[in-house]
């Protein structure tokens, strides 16, 4: 390599490492490693004996289980993607959309009723019908704190989770007085293998998974609001309020219209999730239960370790995918599933540090330039 060239990649380098997103990323992994040691020690205290190996087979993730492992991961990342882009993309303006469960799972039955009730729909196109109406339904749904934040101020978290509840409820009283409900199970009857999302050619590739092509849909959903935050006037208007509703009301922006599509457009891609989750064709019915999905809470948790960018969270949906199915096949080693459940809390619970990793990196960059001779120091800075 040329002295040239050399220059060019050193400058390069220099620029990355400068960068804000080079930062959050290693401060990201920072938390992650002192989160898999942590979760190695509560492994060793719960089984001395396994620990090594539990711990490697957490690591190996959904590789363990070869084609079939690795498809899964893309199968389970799909709606806590969606999830997790709800949630993110409502923290990019400012809001904490933490009824994306609710919004999540009234769109799942939604999906369930107009496939059941609209037989006129093509067998062909029952999967698109379903998914457009989840869309909208979590939409309609996600507006409604949205509303109450935009004309009345009140705090989205409170109403949110208030919906998430009604939502709840509202399913079971729906799911025994609608068309699909089986009356021996209180749950509704399976949806037809018509309806399900087309598999685009990725259950060859990963036989005997379950994946289907709601992950591709998924990651186009994320590169659309990707482009929407930052290329568009429309989501620079929905930052700028996120950042200072008052000094964009002055501006000119329309405050409550921002809020308002915030929180729906956060409700249809929840809303987007859960259909995608009932019709992957594995585990397509709903029963009436007192719990809410754990799906999407888990999209909070995606959120955050994707730093609310919707790249990242694609990323961060594969990650926490990935070690659960490690922490699923953990199980031949006498580990029970709870044991991922603490490892990735504790993950999560470190990223809330990252700032803290960040300004430890950022500090320790000062102190290294700072040691270097006036010439390199100008080169580094040039």
């Amino acid at each position: 390599m040329s002295n040239s060239q050399n220059n060019a990649f050193k400058n390069w380098w220099g620029k990355i490492r400068k960068s804000q997103s080079y930062n959050d990323v290693i401060s990201l992994m920072i938390a992650i490693g002192a989160g898999l040691i942590i979760g190695f020690i509560i492994l060793l205290v719960s089984n001395p004996s396994d620990a090594i190996g539990g711990f490697l087979t957490v690591l190996l993730g959904g590789f363990t289980g070869g084609a079939q492992g690795i498809g899964d991961i893309f199968y389970y990342a799909t709606p806590i993607l969606l999830t997790g882009l709800s949630v993110g993309f409502a923290f990019k303006t400012g809001l904490f959309n933490i009824g994306v469960v609710g919004q999540y799972m009234i769109a799942q039955y939604a999906t369930i009723y107009v496939i059941f009730a609209w037989t006129w729909i093509p067998s062909g196109m029952q999967w698109m019908v379903g998914l457009l109406v989840a869309i909208i339904v979590g939409g309609l749904w996600g507006s409604i704190p949205g509303l109450f934040k935009a004309y009345f101020n009140v705090n989205e978290v409170i109403t949110s989770i208030m919906f998430n509840y009604i939502g709840l409820y509202l399913v079971n009283i729906m799911i025994k007085s609608g068309p699909a409900f089986d009356l021996y199970k209180s749950e509704t009857k399976p949806l037809p293998a018509t309806s399900n999302i087309p598999k685009l050619g990725l259950n060859q590739i990963f036989s005997g998974s379950s994946v289907n092509g709601g992950i591709v849909i998924a990651i186009i959903a994320a590169i659309v609001i990707y482009i929407i935050l930052n290329k568009t006037t429309f989501g620079y208007e929905l930052k700028a309020c996120g950042f200072n509703r008052h000094a964009s009301k002055y501006a000119g922006i329309n405050d409550k219209r921002n809020i308002l599509l915030s929180m729906a457009i956060a409700g249809a891609l929840a809303g987007l999730g859960g259909g995608l989750a009932i019709l992957a064709g594995s585990g397509n019915k709903m029963a009436t239960g007192e719990v809410l999905d754990p799906n999407g809470f888990k999209g909070i948790p995606v959120a955050l370790l994707g730093l609310s960018n919707p790249i990242g969270i694609i990323f961060s949906a594969l990650f926490i995918s990935y070690i659960e199915r490690g922490g699923y096949y953990m199980q031949m080693y006498e580990f029970v599933p709870e044991v991922i459940d603490i490892m990735v809390a504790m993950i999560i619970y470190l990223s809330a540090f990252s700032l803290m990793f960040k300004l430890m990196i950022e500090r320790w960059n000062i102190k290294k330039r700072a040691r270097l001779p006036e010439k390199t120091k100008q080169e580094v800075e040039s």
